[in-house]
């Protein structure tokens, strides 16, 4: 059974979020400039002075309340989803995953445009937005590609597309993986493929980029996903009670992860409201110590498994990792397009919205 789903935070929800904000306990600033030890300060406490002041949630929960949005139950749990079906009969289906730490609310600004070419279905994860969280293990990257089968099949869609960045690369590719015949073709950003040693002797200037900036977040910047991997329950607690730990936790990752500053202050907190309101900072958390080393073995170490599915590819400049075509190739054997646009980063349908749109459709057309 589907049925119609309107986000709804009461009165006493939001009144709560701002009297946390206003009593927040705040640390003494960090001993080294700008962002070398975590977020700064000052601004922490303006961004969540904002949060708690002057950001408008009715205003963002109308708007995300113009997306079709439902719910449906999948393996015993509750899915949370946009399906925004295209007025052409004909279009392709996609199906768009995000991942952490994002939610459907990167891909609010690009439904309205892909459905001219797409039925669009954008879920939120298990343990993610307004989805039910897992109360066992076991909801691993294959587990919710299996979902996401059932999800686009119960919705009348035998053959889809499946785009996806993050969590969404890995979840896409399983889905082909796993149902080859029912993917009309995949949209990764980017795919995960370890660098290839046979190729370090003549390795391109991209390559060798690519190389240092997967190293450098190794050392630098790998903190939060060693920790929610071993223990995703302890930062649970601070992410799920204290509103600035979770701004903190997550406002690191867009700053060190976007191109530029193509996000407001009201972007990022629209996408904390969505862990905050349904309380899914562990929940979200625990999705790496489900599947998170399996996932970082194969664009660290390698993997021998293919995938033969029409595949295309794009590799947005603040990404990591930024796999080269040869090295993809190995793994992603019929890649049909590949596209290195000049802008963008991890968000890339959150930060540049329009060359996301141009980016989906230019794929499957070489898909087709």
């Amino acid at each position: 059974m589907i049925t119609p789903f309107t986000i709804r935070a009461g009165d006493d929800e939001l009144a709560d979020l701002r009297e946390r904000l206003r009593r927040t306990r705040w640390p003494e600033p960090a001993t080294a400039e700008g962002w070398a030890q975590g977020v700064p300060l000052e601004r922490m406490r303006s961004l969540c002075a904002y949060w708690a002041d002057g950001y408008d949630w009715r205003a963002t929960e109308a708007r995300l309340n113009e997306l079709p949005q439902f719910r449906t139950e999948i393996d015993g749990l509750g899915i949370h989803f946009v399906h925004a079906p295209s007025p052409d009969p004909d279009a392709t289906p996609l199906i768009l995953t995000h991942g952490w730490p994002g939610s459907i609310v990167e891909f609010a600004r690009v439904v309205a445009p892909l459905t001219r070419d797409f039925h669009v279905v954008c879920p939120s994860l298990p343990g993610y937005g307004f989805s039910d969280k897992p109360a066992t293990t076991g909801w691993t990257v294959e587990r919710i590609a299996r979902a996401w089968i059932t999800l686009m099949t119960r919705l009348g869609y035998d053959r889809f597309g499946a785009s996806g960045h993050d969590w969404g690369t890995s979840i896409s590719t399983s889905i082909a993986q796993q149902a080859p015949e029912k993917i009309i073709g995949l949209h990764l950003i980017p795919p995960l493929v370890a660098p290839d040693p046979a190729t370090f002797g003549e390795i391109t200037t991209a390559e060798r980029a690519a190389l240092d900036d997967l190293e450098t977040a190794g050392q630098d910047g790998d903190a939060y996903s060693l920790q929610q991997t071993t223990r995703p329950q302890t930062i649970g607690y601070a992410l799920t009670d204290s509103p600035a730990a979770l701004c903190a936790w997550i406002v690191e990752k867009f700053e060190a992860w976007t191109d530029g500053d193509t996000l407001t202050d009201d972007d990022l907190l629209d996408n904390l409201m969505l862990y905050w309101l349904p309380g899914t900072g562990a929940s979200a958390a625990r999705l790496y110590a489900e599947s998170f080393r399996d996932v970082q073995a194969r664009f660290r170490v390698g993997t021998s498994d293919e995938v033969a599915v029409p595949t295309g590819c794009t590799i947005f400049p603040k990404e990591n990792p930024r796999p080269s075509r040869r090295w993809a190739q190995r793994r992603f054997t019929d890649i049909r397009y590949w596209s290195e646009p000049e802008r963008g980063g991890h968000f890339a349908a959150f930060e540049q919205p329009q060359l996301f749109v141009e980016e989906v459709r230019a794929c499957f057309r070489a898909l087709r």
